[in-house]
């Protein structure tokens, strides 16, 4: 008799314990959502080379001394002795042509410089 008392009673003990498990978090009357940021389009930055392909940086700039591909990305790097340029192409869509979408620019000893400075370089040869 006892082992069956048990076996009615163990199936209500734990209810209560789950109940708590669902509880419900409410924020404070006081929440405020936070202001909304600039949109995106104010992060993006205009440059010579941003939505060039491959084809373009290389009649600029010549054969890359680095062209690594990824799943989703390809760098190019080029250097002229006086600064080394790295483009990263990404594709806008599934089958399109991959376009620079960000750029970097240093001196050989590796100081940061102006991408379009960088690239006008190649330009003073």
């Amino acid at each position: 008799m006892t082992l069956l008392r048990f076996r009615r009673l163990a199936p209500g003990v734990g209810l209560p314990l789950l109940a708590a498990c669902g509880a419900a978090v409410v924020p404070p009357a006081s929440y405020t959502p936070p202001p909304a940021g600039p949109p995106a389009s104010a992060f993006t930055r205009q440059g010579p080379l941003l939505g060039s392909d491959a084809k373009a940086l290389t009649r600029q700039f010549g054969t890359p001394r680095l062209d690594i591909r990824e799943t989703t990305v390809r760098k190019l790097q080029f250097a002229n002795g006086r600064c080394v340029l790295d483009a990263y192409l990404y594709a806008a869509a599934k089958g399109k042509e991959p376009v620079v979408t960000h750029v970097d620019a240093r001196t050989p000893a590796g100081a940061d410089v102006d991408p379009a400075g960088c690239a006008a370089t190649w330009q003073a040869k």
